[in-house]
């Protein structure tokens, strides 16, 4: 069953991200997958988000759903009928909706593991938690609204962060079946950011030392958005004998 165009709106999008070292990251994501590079270094991060209003093109916002997602991502690139491609690869993706949780790797791209979400937020403050059920991953964010870029930032400006991640609106994650992977675009209309200075970060997925060892992984920088139309649409899948 081909998958319908799906529009919403991003209620609250927090991108989280860390610089981690290249090598490490080469491990730890499949073929046909590189890492981005910036600077010398990878970019990996967290992408809490809020959807309201999600249903399929043609369908009133009245009907649509509501979720909260979590997704831990790394930024990648790969080649594709001759073509570089870049994007992201999502480790995992878990959600509050047990509807995500049932059709997605199924009807909708990529596998979403059911978690529980808890949050306190105000205009400026943003803090969100999320544990999954099967107990495998647990987040903990904490930051409000600054005008003051991060001078230690691999980006040097919160316009340069904003058109790496507006660039790459393509992302890529496992699928039940194993090497193959779905891929599913998000196009936005009005893209915006803000920057959030982080107060706590706490994700046991980026603290596991056996994927990335003490010293190879440090918090780069936060940005926030809200309240954006946008739409889902599916791409072709890979899988890790696609590439050069």
């Amino acid at each position: 069953m081909k998958m319908p165009i799906v529009r919403g709106v991003i209620d609250r999008r927090i991108l989280v991200n860390f610089r981690v070292d290249p090598d490490v990251l080469s491990w730890v994501i499949p073929r046909p997958f590189v890492p981005q590079i910036v600077n010398g270094l990878g970019i990996a991060g967290i992408c809490l988000i809020r959807l309201r209003q999600i249903r399929p093109l043609g369908f009133p916002s009245m009907i649509g759903l509501s979720s909260e997602n979590v997704a831990h991502r790394v930024a990648v690139e790969w080649e594709f009928a001759g073509e570089r491609k870049t994007g992201v690869f999502v480790f995992r993706r878990d959600t509050s909706s047990g509807i995500n949780s049932l059709v997605g790797g199924r009807l909708f791209p990529g596998v979403h593991h059911l978690a529980r979400f808890t949050s306190d937020e105000d205009n400026r403050r943003f803090q969100v938690d999320a544990k999954s059920i099967d107990s495998s991953v647990t987040v903990a964010v904490d930051g409000e609204l600054s005008q003051e870029w991060t001078s230690t930032s691999a980006f040097s400006t919160l316009d340069a962060a904003s058109h790496f991640f507006e660039k790459d609106c393509i992302g890529y994650s496992p699928q039940t079946m194993p090497g193959v992977f779905d891929g599913l675009e998000l196009r936005t209309v009005g893209w915006q950011v803000e920057h959030l200075r982080m107060h706590c970060v706490k994700s046991s997925f980026f603290e596991n030392t056996n994927l990335f060892p003490h010293g190879t992984i440090q918090l780069d920088c936060a940005l926030l958005m809200r309240g954006i139309k946008h739409e889902w649409h599916k791409c072709d899948s890979l899988t890790d004998e696609d590439g050069p």
